[in-house]
């Protein structure tokens, strides 16, 4: 390893399971990139909510991760492990991991990490690399998103949801409806190319839906709700409509309507990003490189960003999440750009 680097690092750990107060900055040792890994100087790391369930004690690491929260990075790359082919030292780059993006230096594989793009400072391209694959993976390649689809977004201002959003709309969905939880978010779920916004405290979405559609329903829905929800989605859904889980922030439903989902035809699949390997990263990576990230370059999409916390502020920030009044990303500013 490079003797510029120093041999211990700060990373944010969770002292057992619970609230924010179980964060701590501790000293761990600098990492070392193995085989088609790069050692990243960090310079923004993202928060999503799966850290916050893992900082709750109900998602542990997946076997070999890190057990540092952070499931996304971008930094500068300042070390290459053996066979790395994509990137050179000095390279700025975001990437998604598996575990360890809380720190100042974390190891990527190098087909789970992508440019960061040109025009966007690299705490804000740490708002890209789980939302962006999260999105992609979900929306287009399983919920196969075309140009005809009316969608249903739930959970409209997170940021999976802003992302969403976003690509709906440069992919030209025809109809874009969210859910949100007040005025405030419905405002700025519109303003990013949302048709219609749907206050879910005040009204019931699947009568909603129905009514925006004129009875026809969405033929896609993005849903990390769960719980209620998956009966009320079959009720909003068109025929042959298509139905993505992504989270279940109600837990699981006790209530399925089976057979309205065959007499619509529903499709209602789902998937969780982190526990996949490598090689169906770099898949989704792959996609966005070509697809997205021209988008990005073109300032058509990108991140929105709620509030940047400093390093040693990761529990203020993950009391913001907790609160739900976020408008898109949450990121820490590990270091400064170099």
């Amino acid at each position: 390893m490079s003797h510029s680097l120093p041999e211990q690092m700060q990373v944010i750990e969770f002292n057992g399971a619970g609230g924010p107060e179980v964060i701590a900055v501790a000293q761990r040792p600098v990492p070392q990139p193995a085989e088609g890994e790069v050692l990243v100087r960090v310079v923004g790391a993202g928060i999503n909510r799966p850290d916050v369930m893992q900082r709750q004690g109900h998602y542990p690491p997946p076997e070999g991760a890190s057990d540092i929260p952070g499931l996304e990075i971008a930094g500068e790359v300042v070390v290459l492990g053996s066979g790395v082919e994509r990137f050179s030292v000095g390279d700025r780059v975001c990437g998604l991991v598996a575990g360890g993006g809380y720190a100042e230096y974390c190891c990527v594989n190098e087909h789970n990490a992508l440019p960061a793009p040109a025009h966007l400072d690299l705490v804000h391209a740490a708002a890209l690399p789980e939302t962006f694959m999260t999105v992609w993976t979900n929306l287009f390649q399983d919920g196969k998103l075309s140009a005809a689809d009316r969608v249903l977004i739930h959970g409209g201002s997170s940021g999976i949801g802003t992302t969403a959003i976003q690509l709906a709309r440069a992919f030209k969905a025809q109809q874009i409806i969210v859910t949100v939880g007040s005025k405030e978010k419905a405002d700025a779920c519109l303003e990013l190319g949302a048709t219609d916004a749907i206050n879910y405290r005040e009204q019931n979405f699947a009568k909603e839906v129905k009514r925006l559609t004129d009875g026809h329903g969405v033929d896609l829905i993005l849903d990390m709700v769960g719980g209620d929800y998956v009966t009320q989605n079959y009720r909003a859904a068109a025929q042959y409509g298509r139905i993505v889980q992504i989270a279940t922030q109600q837990g699981n439903s006790d209530n399925v309507e089976v057979f309205r989902l065959m007499l619509k035809r529903l499709t209602h699949t789902g998937s969780t990003l982190r526990s996949r390997t490598v090689e169906e990263k770099a898949v989704i990576a792959r996609e966005l490189h070509e697809k997205v990230w021209p988008l990005i370059d073109e300032g058509e999409v990108g991140p929105v960003i709620d509030t940047i916390f400093d390093f040693s502020d990761a529990r203020k920030a993950h009391e913001r999440m907790d609160s739900s009044q976020h408008i898109g990303k949450i990121v820490l500013r590990v270091s400064h750009e170099p």
